[in-house]
């Protein structure tokens, strides 16, 4: 494995982990807000990324890397609303996507074609991922300020999160 493509997949591994602890800490403050709903998506979304995370380690090792486990910075865990909640889950998503891109460009310039396949399952669990957000984030955006709004929402997105998982 080329060293730029290993460097690159190990900040990958860091932005999914990052990813999995700014998802828990969001489930958390959901919780705590008394959305269990919202709770519910959000500690799935973490455990997700964890797996995501682990799918990487396992490559670069299979392919004789040298991975790094990273250390994180404190997650965000304070937020001033669901709109916000989700809005930082958009900016997640979109900023990982990004990174994924900037591997598969690599890939291409060292003719990777290996790590290059293996990164084409990330990019189409990336385009569901902002899809997802950017739905639920529309959802909260055509609600606006109603409270029931808000308690409709809690209650649906596990049936919405349902529906996407089949």
């Amino acid at each position: 494995m080329h060293t730029s493509i290993e460097n690159l997949l190990n900040d990958q591994i860091k932005y999914e982990a990052m990813a999995s602890m700014q998802y828990l800490a969001m489930a958390s403050w959901a919780d705590a807000e008394g959305y269990g709903g919202v709770a519910n998506f959000f500690y799935t979304q973490s455990e997700e990324e964890r797996e995501h995370m682990l799918k990487l380690v396992k490559f670069v090792n299979e392919r004789g890397g040298k991975v790094i486990i990273p250390s994180l910075e404190q997650p965000k865990d304070s937020f001033d609303s669901l709109g916000a909640l989700f809005q930082k889950f958009l900016e997640s998503e979109v900023f990982v996507t990004e990174q994924i891109n900037t591997i598969i460009g690599a890939c291409l310039q060292e003719k990777d074609y290996n790590t290059n396949n293996f990164m084409q399952w990330y990019v189409t669990e990336q385009l569901e991922e902002e899809a997802t957000a950017r739905t639920l984030l529309d959802k909260l955006n055509i609600i606006g300020d109603d409270k029931s709004g808000y308690y409709h929402f809690d209650r649906d997105i596990e049936t919405f999160i349902q529906a996407h998982e089949r």
